[in-house]
């Protein structure tokens, strides 16, 4: 099967490997891609946010299959514009993908499909806006209703950084805050059948023990010793299904990758968040341990096949993902730096190896430059989390890139079993 791949960052880097390592992907394509996804993947230029060029591109390489990455382009209804030139396509139409587009939405069909998340008011003046900063006191949680790569969020006890945050969008969501330990869960879904994936934990603070700034994220790890062995199960019936069944009633079937961040509560399981498409750096954790082949997986949810695929195959251990971060991250990142060391940092066996997320090549055609703010993402596999971090961390210690940054206490106490 000839397979596009619509981005350019590290969750990209992590599809496209997993897809070159699949028996029936014969031909694999990226549009734009990056400097290290064009060693797995033929890469192309190509306006993601436009539909109609992203289907021409299609067309013109004869792909059988679409996969469409980060959320702006889903939101913009790239996918819907591959449809209808005839091709299958993985990623929600731009209609369902206003769960992720904006957050009133999704509280609208949470509390439609009856679906647990925190109390919330939406608002659009600063009078509003003072009323439920004040009905929920601190801490306080603010977030943009529309797309802000990962950034809308704010979360502080500091009344005034809130009620600034909430001036500088256009309508917000204000919530309760959750209190627990945080969960990725992906779920890939025809808009019938949900199959849940393997549950992560990612860390959005940029500096260890989670100070810091909100950032886009910087590692994650898989699985979770830590958690309910049933949690996939609970949050697959009162979560996953009854989200995917309310869109389908509405009218809007949601089909591509469903990600739910979850709280884990004293009160129990509670959505923070849905997102439309694979989360990054999670992907990186996630599909290191995925042993079925993604190819298959993903063409049946596009295709509308899910539920006569065969249950899910899995590595066994540990993975740990660390993103290396350029000088100024994320405030104001610096750009077009030497990378160094990224075959060192790779291992023969595997178990180790470099995703590119903001990278791009020199005039030479050979030097990688930095090219973003979150660079790189060194994941590494292991018997176990101890074991995934060294390698991890071991593999970091080996790239060069002036200025740059890296949390150094990703999975550090689930590893230490706290």
């Amino acid at each position: 099967m000839k397979v596009l791949v619509i981005g350019g960052g590290a969750r990209e880097h992590a599809l496209c490997r997993a897809l070159s390592l699949d028996p029936e992907v014969t031909s694999l394509h990226c549009a734009p891609g990056n400097a290290g996804i064009a060693q797995v993947a033929q890469v192309h230029a190509v306006d993601q946010m436009d539909g109609r060029a992203v289907a021409d591109l299609a067309v013109e390489l004869g792909a059988e299959f679409v996969v469409v990455g980060p959320e702006a382009p889903l939101v913009a209804g790239v996918a819907d514009a591959v449809r209808e030139r005839g091709i299958p396509v993985f990623g929600p139409s731009g209609e369902a993908a206003q769960l992720e587009g904006s957050k009133a939405f999704a509280k609208d069909v949470m509390a439609a499909a009856n679906v647990p998340t925190a109390r919330s008011y939406v608002c659009t003046t600063a009078e509003e806006v003072a009323e439920a900063l004040d009905a929920f006191g601190a801490p306080y949680v603010v977030k943009d209703d529309g797309l802000a790569a990962g950034k809308g969020v704010v979360v502080t006890d500091d009344l005034q950084v809130a009620k600034d945050h909430a001036a500088g969008c256009d309508r917000v969501v204000i919530e309760e805050f959750l209190d627990g330990p945080e969960v990725s869960l992906f779920a890939v879904t025809d808009g019938t059948t949900v199959v849940p994936l393997q549950p992560a934990q990612d860390f959005k603070r940029v500096g260890d023990g989670d100070a810091g700034p909100n950032t886009g994220g910087m590692g994650a790890y898989s699985p979770l010793p830590w958690a309910d062995p049933k949690l996939v199960e609970e949050v697959q019936e009162t979560v996953l299904q009854p989200t995917v069944d309310e869109l389908r009633r509405r009218g809007t079937p949601f089909s591509g990758l469903l990600y739910a961040g979850l709280a884990i509560t004293s009160r129990g399981v509670r959505v923070i968040e849905f997102n439309a498409r694979f989360g990054d750096p999670e992907t990186q954790v996630v599909l290191a341990r995925l042993k079925t082949p993604l190819c298959g997986l993903l063409y049946a949810a596009a295709t509308g096949h899910l539920a006569d695929f065969p249950e899910l195959r899995w590595r066994d251990g540990a993975a740990v993902t660390v993103v290396v971060a350029s000088e100024g991250y994320p405030a104001s990142p610096r750009s077009g730096d030497p990378i160094g060391g990224l075959a060192e940092a790779e291992t023969e066996d595997g178990t180790a190896y470099v995703l590119h997320a903001g990278t791009r090549l020199a005039e030479d055609g050979e030097t990688v430059l930095s090219a973003g703010g979150r660079v790189l993402s060194v994941t590494a596999m292991g018997k176990d989390l101890t074991e995934a971090r060294a390698r991890a961390y071991d593999s970091v210690a080996k790239i060069t890139l002036q200025g740059s940054h890296h949390r150094s206490d990703i999975a550090a106490k689930a590893a230490a079993g706290e």
